[in-house]
């Protein structure tokens, strides 16, 4: 790791400013800039967690412009107009992609050979609108997708029983939202499938239980949002994750948003699947088997973020 990794977070609101302190706390990076249209907030904000760098491992934390993004190992978008409660995603695109808009010709001209790495909502959407605003190539642009949907998965898995998260093996495929699935036929606790596992000891996973887990991982963010008005720790968390992936150049298996390109048939959207992420980005994405049903329902949630995408002028 370069001694003077330097990562660029756009937008100081909730996400962006716990993004920041989560990923100045974890000791990944040397320098973090933080980038607002308020300056004087971005300012705040980065003073604040300054002020916590002492109990932490040294880092440079300051408040910027797009021109700071030079250098920038990563880029990371968390700017954009919150969800309301009650608010779905692709509502919310008309107003994030003139946000992006405004961003992205700023980052790209100081920064042409760093990632992007967006979590606007809707973050699918607004990944590939990203990915024709900037011009950069597919692999580089990439979203928080369903990284977080799918801990949420292997936490409410571990919960109902009764066993380590680590332990459990299980994604969310698919648009970061409500059409987004979850392809049980893959999933495992340890190296055992659900089914055989539930047998083992005993546990209920009928249809009824995977329906149940299903709506908890889906509707979370709205349970969350209703309560205390948005979400910030978790996705902080996520994006933490995915930095860590890039800038070790882990190779590691997460469901970010990229581009597909003939995978299960479906082309030009970018969407969650299995992929490898390192510091070149999405180095290539793992097409898992499905069974017939899955796939139709992933299809058809690439075909809920195309419909969204057809509003815009890209």
């Amino acid at each position: 790791m370069s001694q003077e990794t330097r990562i660029a977070i756009v937008g100081a609101g909730r996400v962006g400013s716990t993004f920041a302190y989560t990923l100045a706390a974890s000791g990944l990076v040397h320098d973090i800039v933080i980038i607002d249209a308020d300056t004087g907030r971005a300012e705040g904000e980065a003073m604040d967690i300054a002020h916590a760098v002492p109990f932490h491992r040294p880092v440079s934390v300051r408040a910027g412009t797009l021109a700071d993004a030079a250098g920038a190992m990563v880029t990371v978008i968390t700017a954009g107009a919150a969800q309301r409660p009650g608010e779905s995603r692709p509502a919310l695109l008309l107003r994030n992609v003139e946000v992006l808009r405004g961003i992205l010709a700023g980052v790209v001209q100081a920064n042409p050979d760093g990632l992007l790495l967006v979590a606007t909502n809707p973050v699918d959407a607004l990944t590939y609108a990203a990915l024709r605003l900037s011009g950069l190539p597919g692999g580089r642009v990439l979203g928080s997708g369903t990284v977080l949907d799918s801990a949420r998965l292997r936490a409410e898995l571990a919960a109902r029983y009764a066993v380590d998260p680590r332990n459990v093996h299980a994604y969310v495929l698919g648009e970061h939202g409500d059409s987004e699935l979850i392809p049980w036929s893959t999933t495992r606790i340890a190296n055992m499938r659900l089914q055989d596992y539930c047998a083992l000891t005993q546990a209920s996973c009928g249809a009824p239980d995977l329906e149940a887990v299903a709506v908890a991982v889906r509707d979370a963010a709205y349970e969350i949002i209703r309560r205390k008005g948005a979400t910030n720790f978790a996705i902080a968390a996520a994006l933490t994750r995915i930095v860590e992936a890039i800038v070790r150049d882990e190779a590691s298996v997460l469901t970010v948003s990229t581009l597909l390109q003939g995978q299960y048939g479906i082309d030009g959207v970018c969407l969650s699947l299995p992929a490898v992420v390192g510091r070149q980005g999405v180095r290539h994405l793992l097409p898992i088997p499905l069974s017939t049903d899955e796939e139709q329902a992933l299809r058809r949630s690439a075909q809920v973020i195309r419909d969204a995408l057809a509003t815009l002028d890209l």
